[in-house]
């Protein structure tokens, strides 16, 4: 199975993946936790390059970069751990893209779609699991000195980006949609029970 964690900044997406990974193999399950973009040590220089403050990234670029993290990562970890039967979580993939470079920078769907497919060969999730959050409130839990370049967008940016996954969330079954305004065992109380409805 593979299972995607997604979300506006300051969800705590990867504070629930590291819980849920470590939930899963005290079931016995045997599990691969990955992220976007990064992951592997190609990936990990592209996520750097990607977030990088001191650059000016057109969307487009952004759209290449992530898209050629994401063909590695799938490549050299997720496609052979699916294929040995193990279960895969990974903290972002492509619904981040429609949501940051379509719904937020304006970048067509479709086109976004086809350099997705290109990256992945059309592999989705079978579970998505969408943290909801109030872009102030996320925003306000990073606390971040130094926000990333993609943090440092303003709130009109990030509400686009959340309007945008609750529209995919409305047009995909594979979505669940978790407010993440809840106590953190709360929220995990919640995947818990929709990953294991979907195991």
């Amino acid at each position: 199975m593979f299972i995607t964690i997604e979300g506006v900044e300051g969800t705590g997406k990867t504070t629930l993946g590291k819980r849920l990974h470590t939930y899963l193999q005290a079931q016995g399950h045997q599990v691969l936790a990955s992220r976007e973009p990064g992951g592997t040590p190609v990936g990990d220089r592209l996520r750097a390059l990607f977030l990088d403050q001191t650059l000016n990234m057109h969307a487009l670029t952004e759209v290449l970069v992530v898209n050629a993290a994401r063909a590695e990562l799938l490549q050299t970890l997720i496609k052979p751990a699916l294929e040995r039967g193990t279960l895969v979580l990974c903290d972002r993939y492509i619904d981040a893209t429609y949501a940051y470079q379509g719904y937020g920078r304006g970048i067509e769907l479709t086109l976004l779609r086809t350099a997705c497919e290109l990256a992945t060969g059309g592999l989705e999730p079978d579970l998505t699991l969408l943290l909801d959050l109030d872009v102030r409130q996320g925003l306000a839990r990073q606390g971040l000195a130094t926000p990333d370049r993609i943090e440092r967008e303003g709130l009109e940016f990030h509400e686009r980006v959340r309007q945008g996954y609750l529209a995919l969330a409305r047009d995909s079954a594979r979505f669940r949609v978790i407010d993440a305004a809840q106590t953190p065992d709360a929220v995990f109380a919640e995947v818990v029970a929709h990953v294991n409805a979907a195991l």
